[in-house]
Parts: structure tokens; C-alpha cells; sequence
């Protein structure tokens, strides 16, 4: 009988461990393949890949002493610098708070929604009040049937916080709840408020509030530090985070100069973020949050009270209103990376959202998403699961420090609400949006149902319109909104012509040689609503023309194949075609290729935003 070694773990000792330079030199092979003649550390740097905030993302990640980020400790769930959560049992007791938010102005619908959600597994309510939302002489009505000693609640109020407030925590003594027993977050973000509208509040009722939670109310949160108006503005993840730090700070100050210890002062904050679809960034975002907000008291004498409170949303920037349906599968993993972040309570939005008031079966969606990953797929049983990663550790190292520089850099020019006021922070997201904006024009950053694989035949989602979001301070920006005003001027052409703009695709040779580029052509112009017609056969100088008469197409054709029978074939296929009516000839391909017998050239890398514009208007449809 074979005994098995103590450890278990010497399967492989008789092999010897591999180094970082024998997998330099297989990457070095790798990459001489595809023309590439690079070495060392120079064959690594190829396949790194850059982020925003100057971040990067590198093929490996080991604990090499000579690594980028510098050791750093950090700690214990539940304990300073908080970095794998704010209590030591994190949430692995009951799972995350799963928030669902409840928007409209109707108090009965409101309340049947609520009931609703809290019947089959909402653990908290998260309502507008005010603008856009009921009114808060209607909040009553809105929680009638709610057991508000075991159902929380969350108010975003905007301007309308003091009354909302007011309402709330008269309903909670009106319904016997004890102080003890109340569990709420007041949501009063006087600077969030501003940078959506571009109104000052003055922050004293909201401090007076605070004071008042803070000393009769020990379950509630007066003060939210949302930093949702800056991440939907285009910010990176490094100046969400700069932002909440600045807001974060400011309410400090405001607090502890009216009276409040610093202790129970950082004890009415509540942090909001946007978690995305790109995983990985989300859960360092919310670990490098945490990290940072300890440091903040830290520097205030108050370590013990660093453990910050975070309710996580799934970013509505990500969110697209053609082929919808992606969005659950978006809120899927944006969700995941928020419980695996360590998030307090997650709000997961319905996949509809953004076409306007999500209906029952969007909802339904939404709150059983967290669901299935608690109970289903026990997430919230391991406690910071992805602590340890030498990639997510370095990735939530090097966001905190390039949030914290940019922090420095608005509490320099006088804190956030000076910083607003300045233009300094409108125009540093701006500039981050731009960069974005670039990769997605170049499909950089894909889009799927958008910019990738759309789906023109696809019935739009209709929804009852909601009440307009606030405006007037920083924009509102989405991924996919260059992509929709193109496909915007298709439905219109649609509706007014009958039919969708056409782009004949000319396939030269066997379907070997042209069916990657034709399925990239095809997949490029449906993005902006421009639907390809194809020939059954290949054509070629001899049928082109009698082709592209019966396609129907409007005056714009794109030759795809083979390099080798661009050379043979495109001149001669490209004057046929323009003999036949084609105003336009591109080629699916990289500018060089056949020079000289077509106009333009469609590419992977090529701004395909202002391609389809510039197709769309030599074709007659109107913007």
C-alpha cells in the first residue's frame, strides 16, 4: 500500500519549477510567429494591456520580488485598512443587502412594486422622493403593508431631502418602530446633487440631520457619498473614487465643525459606486474604496472608524436600448463583482432601465439575479474570495494610488465643490470620455448587440416613459449613444422610405476567401443600421453590375476577399460597380490594399462611428 505524502501537495516534485524567463522565451516564440522579434521583458510588454488612469494589465502575475507594485499589507477582514472588507464576517452571515430601486411618482404603483420585490427576495427599498419620484407627503402610502422594522430603507430626495427625511422618520414613529430597530439610509448627498444639476444646497439641514440620526437614530445613515453622477458622466474608476474621497471629506468637515465626533461622524456615510461588467476593476475599485477611505481616518485620529459602508448599482453607462436583453447578462457579472468586492447592498437595474419604467417581468430579472449568486451559487460564503489574486491585489494597489493622487489634486484646488464650480472636474471627465469615446468609434471597446453582432430585425422594447432624470450640471453619457443616433436616422429612414439604407457586399472568389472580411463587413455597417445585402454567389467583372442593380442597394458597395484576389480582381469589380450606379466602393481591408481602385476602406481598428455617418449621408438619410 502506496502512502500518500503528508502535505499531498509533492505530485510534482521531481519536476523542477518553471522561471519567468523559460516563459519569456515561449512568449518570445509565440509572438515571432505573427512577425514579432522581441525579447525579455520587451516580449511581455506586447502583450500588456493599457487601462484608464494609466493602469495596465499584464499577460502574468507573480510574486516575484522585482514586481511593479510594492508589497503591501492588507490585513484582516474587519479590520484597518479594511481592504478584504468592513466586518469580519463580511457577508457571509446573510449574503449582501439586495436594494431594489423603485422609481415612479404613483404611490399605489410604487407600493405594489415594493411588495412585491420584498415577497420574493428584496431585502431593502430604495425609492425617489421628489423630482421624478412621489411626493413625500405620499410616503406613507407608497410603504403601506411594509414592516419597516425589518425592511430598510434608502431615499434619494435631491433638493426635496429635509422633507423626505422628515417623512420617514415620522412614519417609522407613527408605525411604533423604535430607534433601535430602524434601519435607513436618508441618502441627503448635497454635492451629488449639485454636480447632477448644478445647484448648491445649503448644507445645513443636511448636517442638522445628520446630527439628529447620529444621536437618537443609531441604525440610520444620514449622508450618501454617491459616486454614480461622476462614473455616468464618463469618469474612469480612479476618479469615481477621487471624487467620493473628496465628497467623503467635505461631509467630515461639515460635521465634526458642527459639534459631531469624528467617530460617529464617519458613522453617517454611506458610499455609493458603479459597478461594471468589467469584473476585475469593479473588485479592485471597491477594495482600493475601502483601503482609502481607512487612510482618510487614518489622518483623522479615528482608525477604528474606517470601515466604509458601500452600496454597489450596476452602471447605467454600460447599459444599451437596442438588444436589451445583453443587459441581464451585463447586471449578471456586474453583480458578481460586486459581492466578490465586498459591496454592503447591491442594486441590480432592470435590463429595460434605460427605456423607461422597467415592467414586472425586468424586475423580476433584476432582483433574482442576486438571488441565484447567494443562493444558488453561495457567493457571499467566502469572504473576499478574490484577496491573494496577484492580479487583483497589484490592479486594487495601483487604483488606489491613482485615486488618491487625483483626490490630492481637487482638494488642492480648494475641495469638490470648488472643483465643480471651477470646471476642473467637468472637464477632466470630459477628457476621459473622449479617450473612451475613441476606443468605442474603433469598436476598441465592443459593444455586443451594438456595435457587435447587431440585430436589425430585432423588435424594439417599448416601455412607459419615465419621469426625466435630473440635469444641468455634468452630463449623462452611455456607451452605446454614437451607435443609437445612427440607428436612430435607420428607423426613420425606415419608417419614411419603407426599408433600411442598403450596402451591397461584393464577394470575390470562394467562400473561403472572403467569408471573414464579409462577416466583418456585414457586422460593421448593421451597426449603424445599414443593412448589407449579399449575392448568393461571388460575383465577379462579368456579373457585378447586374448584381448590384438587384440588390437595391443606395449607391454604396464594399468588396471583401483576400488580399491575393483584391490584386487579381478588385479594379476591375470596382469599375463594374461603378458603372452600375455605385456612387461608393470601399474594401474590407487595410488602406494600401488595391490602391486606387476603390474610395475608402473598412478595417478592424477604423472609426467606424464616423464611416457609418459619413455611408449614411451619401446615402440620402436624413439626421
Amino acid at each position: 500500500m502506496t502512502v500518500l505524502p503528508d502535505d499531498g501537495l509533492s505530485l510534482a516534485a521531481e519536476f523542477p519549477d518553471a522561471t519567468h524567463e523559460q516563459w519569456q522565451r515561449l512568449v518570445e516564440g509565440v509572438l515571432r510567429k505573427s512577425g514579432k522579434e522581441v525579447s525579455g521583458e520587451a516580449a511581455e510588454a506586447a502583450l500588456t494591456t493599457t487601462l484608464e488612469d494609466g493602469l495596465t494589465t499584464r499577460p502574468l502575475y507573480t510574486a516575484r520580488p522585482d514586481a511593479d507594485a510594492k508589497t503591501r499589507t492588507t490585513g484582516f477582514p474587519g479590520f484597518a485598512p479594511f481592504v478584504r472588507g468592513g466586518t469580519p464576517e463580511g457577508t457571509s452571515a446573510s449574503g449582501w443587502d439586495v436594494r431594489q430601486r423603485i422609481a415612479g411618482s404613483d404611490p399605489v404603483r410604487v407600493n405594489e412594486a415594493a411588495l412585491t420585490d420584498l415577497e420574493n427576495g428584496t431585502t431593502s427599498l430604495w425609492l425617489t422622493v421628489g423630482h421624478g419620484g412621489i411626493a413625500a407627503a405620499d410616503l406613507g402610502r407608497a410603504l403601506d403593508g411594509v414592516y419597516l422594522d425589518l425592511a430598510p430603507v434608502a431615499l434619494d430626495a435631491g433638493s426635496e431631502f429635509a422633507e423626505a427625511a422628515r417623512a420617514l422618520l415620522a412614519l417609522y414613529a407613527d408605525r411604533g418602530v423604535t430607534p433601535e430597530a430602524a434601519r435607513a439610509a436618508l441618502g441627503i448627498d448635497p454635492l451629488g446633487h449639485e454636480a447632477r444639476t448644478g445647484e448648491a444646497l445649503d448644507p445645513a439641514p443636511a448636517v442638522e440631520l445628520a446630527r439628529e440620526a447620529a444621536a437618537s437614530w443609531p441604525g440610520v445613515r444620514a449622508l450618501a457619498v454617491d459616486a454614480l453622477p461622476y462614473h455616468e458622466a464618463g469618469g474612469s474608476a480612479a476618479e469615481e473614487l477621487g471624487l467620493s474621497l473628496a465628497t467623503g471629506v467635505a461631509y467630515l468637515r461639515a460635521l465634526t465643525e458642527a459639534g459631531l465626533e469624528t467617530g460617529a461622524a464617519f458613522g453617517q456615510l454611506e458610499f455609493r459606486y458603479a459597478a461594471t461588467a468589467d469584473q476585475f476593476l469593479t473588485i479592485a475599485k471597491l477594495r482600493a474604496a475601502r483601503r482609502l477611505w481607512a487612510r482618510v481616518a487614518e489622518a483623522c485620529g479615528a482608525p477604528e472608524a474606517g470601515a466604509q459602508r458601500q452600496h454597489a448599482v450596476t452602471s447605467p453607462v454600460m447599459m444599451t436600448r437596442r438588444d436589451p436583453w445583453v443587459n441581464m447578462l451585463r447586471t449578471t457579472v456586474a453583480s458578481m463583482a460586486a459581492g466578490v468586492g465586498g459591496a454592503d447592498s447591491v442594486t441590480v437595474l432592470p435590463f429595460d432601465s434605460e427605456l423607461g419604467l422597467p415592467d414586472a417581468f425586468a424586475r423580476r430579472i433584476a432582483r433574482n439575479t442576486s438571488t441565484i449568486l447567494l443562493e444558488e451559487s453561495h457567493l457571499a460564503r467566502v469572504i473576499d474570495p478574490a484577496g491573494g489574486s496577484y492580479y487583483v491585489e497589484q490592479l486594487t494597489d495601483e487604483l488606489a494610488q491613482a485615486a488618491w493622487e487625483f483626490f490630492q489634486t481637487v482638494e488642492r484646488a480648494g475641495g469638490l465643490a470648488a472643483a465643480l464650480r471651477s470646471g476642473l472636474v467637468a472637464e477632466r471627465l470630459a477628457a476621459t470620455w473622449a479617450a473612451r469615446s475613441k476606443k468605442l468609434a474603433t469598436r476598441r471597446e465592443p459593444i455586443t448587440g451594438v456595435s457587435e453582432f447587431p440585430l436589425l430585425s430585432e423588435k424594439p422594447v417599448v416601455r412607459e416613459a419615465a419621469p426625466p432624470a435630473p440635469s444641468g450640471g455634468l452630463p449623462r453619457v452611455r456607451r452605446d449613444e454614437a451607435y443609437e443616433a445612427l440607428r436612430a436616422r435607420s428607423d426613420a429612414h425606415l419608417e419614411s422610405a419603407g426599408a433600411r439604407p442598403k450596402v451591397f457586399l461584393a464577394a470575390l472568389g470562394p467562400a473561403a476567401a472572403h467569408t471573414a472580411r464579409a462577416t466583418f463587413a456585414s457586422n460593421l455597417f448593421q451597426a449603424g443600421g445599414i443593412e448589407p445585402v449579399h449575392d448568393p454567389v461571388s460575383v465577379d467583372a462579368a456579373n457585378a453590375a447586374e448584381a448590384y442593380a438587384a440588390s437595391g442597394a443606395d449607391g454604396v458597395a464594399v468588396l471583401c476577399s483576400s488580399d491575393a484576389l483584391y490584386e487579381e480582381q478588385a479594379e476591375a469589380v470596382a469599375a463594374a460597380l461603378r458603372a452600375a450606379g455605385a456612387s461608393t466602393v470601399f474594401l474590407a481591408g487595410r488602406p494600401g490594399t488595391s490602391a486606387g481602385a476603390v474610395d475608402e476602406y473598412v478595417f478592424a481598428g477604423c472609426d467606424a462611428v464616423a464611416v457609418l455617418s459619413s455611408v449614411l449621408d451619401r446615402m440620402g438619410v436624413a439626421q
